[in-house]
């Protein structure tokens, strides 16, 4: 009998990657299979980009441990949301005038962004293993953001009076992780802030960066932040050599 690997000798690769290599063809097309999977997972991008994040029963579930804030962008709907990035950078002036100014080292934004699903997934497991890391902190109410973007967090914490803001937000979704959960960082919020004041960890998923080990990394992004007070190209997460962070149970 062939051995399967010389009959299909991109079998090794697809092993240890997600990339549609190797799909070889029915006659002058792509094999059905292949077909239907592309089909898949391109209708899971696009429900992640135009589902809703639950934020009623979210800030339920939070509201529970921590104090919550519901904010809305500009953004009317999502339609305008996805038309208009420039409104869901900025919050509804009307509710932003009604946050409460404080003395606070952090401040968490919960935002959509452009995965319903990597929020619904993922969110509240890194900001929970957050807070577990941070016990020493003083962190800010819990902001929840409708038909927000990565830039909303920054005049969110300014608002609130933070050090440094750090937005957990749903990242475009690609043809092979639609539940991509991204993390920003933001020292001395305030808007106008550029993209290179900000620390990104990016894919935190089932099959990237694990739960845990973002938030190690977030923490201790936030510490150094913190410390140096900047964020951005000039801060360099290298957590190699450090001692492990403590955890509260």
């Amino acid at each position: 009998m062939s051995n399967p690997i010389d009959l299909d000798p991109f079998a090794r690769f697809r092993a240890v990657t997600r990339a549609r290599i190797g799909l070889g063809r029915a006659g002058d097309s792509l094999p059905i299979r292949a077909v239907l999977d592309f089909q898949l997972a391109h209708a899971r991008a696009r429900d992640a980009v135009h589902g809703h994040v639950d934020f009623a029963a979210m800030a339920e579930r939070i509201g529970a441990t921590q104090p919550v804030i519901r904010l809305k962008s500009r953004a009317a709907d999502r339609p305008t949301y996805l038309a208009r990035p420039d409104l869901g950078r900025r919050v509804d002036p009307t509710a932003v005038a009604g946050v409460e100014r404080g003395d606070w080292d952090v401040a968490f934004v919960i935002a959509d962004g452009l995965s319903a699903a990597a929020v619904e997934a993922h969110a509240e497991i890194v900001l929970s293993a957050c807070l577990r890391r941070l016990g020493d902190l003083k962190v800010a109410p819990i902001v929840l953001g409708e038909q927000a973007r990565v830039a909303f967090g920054d005049e969110v914490g300014d608002a609130l009076g933070a050090r440094i803001v750090v937005v957990l937000i749903g990242e475009r979704p690609g043809l092979s992780v639609p539940d991509s959960l991204g993390a920003y960082l933001t020292f001395a919020p305030k808007v106008g802030r550029r993209d290179s004041e900000r620390n990104c960890l990016s894919n935190i998923h089932a099959d990237g960066l694990m739960h845990e080990l973002a938030a190690d990394k977030i923490a201790w992004l936030i510490r150094q932040a913190l410390r140096l007070g900047l964020t951005g190209v000039d801060l360099k997460e290298d957590m190699a050599g450090t001692a492990a962070l403590p955890v509260a149970p």
